[in-house]
């Protein structure tokens, strides 16, 4: 056997990797390669940075578990998270954009009624978010399942907290007429987990590891493309610098102020609450799409 180096020992890699039955798996793999061995050969680690690199990879997959992925949050840091997004969720213009989904998702999120508490005496200022969901031509989608979670008022999501029951999260279904509303608290924005091999990584850099307040949304209904998404709080003052890239334009609004009195669950508050108010537009999927036509 020939003693290679270099790109010819690279190609004889990929040749070893070329003949592989799943025409996909080749695909990824065959690039996997080409791309590593790039890399590796322009940055010409030690051996001892070889293993760095080793043991950091098995720290992120020691931080994961039921409840927190270390893996989707070191994804959101490098901004491939936001990558695949686009390349996956290319809606046409006027839809809600999406964005991120983040490391925090938990199914099963239990049901909450229509206008209903989704905080249930969490800390943080009241917060109503009303709106519709339609479709592009201004159909209302009733039946459209929200699925909701977000930090409560001191910057703390489930995992966060390792409650016993669900904290912040829950699942709202539009009304016939499209409209929804949500009763939680206003989230603020928060630094992403920094105990971990992300955390560490990001505190030898110069970068912010803030988030801007938001609140996160999976919304679906049948017959129409469903969205992940977050509504940011305008003004805030990492919405420029958000670890993730997580950010678009049309996702940014205002959270009004508003003073003691009746709510737009038609409940009575006696503090302060804040009134967000957001229409949901979700794309036709093509086979209904066809279907009506």
């Amino acid at each position: 056997m020939a003693y290679e180096t270099g790109d010819e020992f690279t190609k004889s890699v990929l040749k070893r990797w070329q003949d592989i039955p799943d025409p996909r798996l080749r695909q990824v793999m065959q690039s996997a390669i080409k791309h590593l061995h790039a890399f590796t050969s322009e940055v010409q680690p030690t051996g001892a940075e070889w293993f760095k690199a080793i043991q950091f990879l098995t720290a992120i997959g020691h931080k994961c578990d039921e409840k927190r992925q270390e893996f989707i949050l070191a994804s959101d840091v490098f901004g491939v998270s936001m990558l695949i997004d686009d390349i996956n969720n290319r809606r046409v213009a006027g839809a809600t954009p999406s964005t991120v989904e983040g490391p925090f998702h938990i199914p099963d999120a239990p049901e909450i009624a229509n206008g209903a508490d989704m905080a249930k005496g969490a800390p943080g200022i009241p917060c109503f978010v009303t709106g519709t969901v339609r479709g592009l031509n201004g159909e209302p989608v009733g039946g459209a399942v929200l699925d909701l979670w977000q930090t409560d008022g001191e910057g703390l999501y489930e995992e966060q907290r390792r409650t016993t029951e669900p904290w912040m999260r829950g699942v709202y279904h539009s009304q016939p007429d499209g409209s929804y509303s949500v009763r939680t608290v206003a989230p603020i924005s928060y630094t992403i987990p920094m105990d971990g091999p992300i955390g560490a990584l990001m505190g030898r850099t110069d970068m912010s590891h803030m988030r801007p307040a938001h609140i996160h949304f999976a919304i679906s209904a049948p017959g129409y493309h469903g969205v992940v998404t977050h509504l940011f709080r305008k003004g805030d003052e990492w919405i420029e610098k958000d670890v993730v890239y997580g950010v678009k334009a049309p996702l940014v609004v205002e959270f009004v102020k508003k003073p003691p009195g009746k709510a737009p669950n038609g409940e009575t508050i006696d503090t302060p609450f804040y009134e967000v108010k957001y229409d949901f537009i979700l794309e036709q999927a093509q086979a209904a799409l066809a279907a009506a036509e």
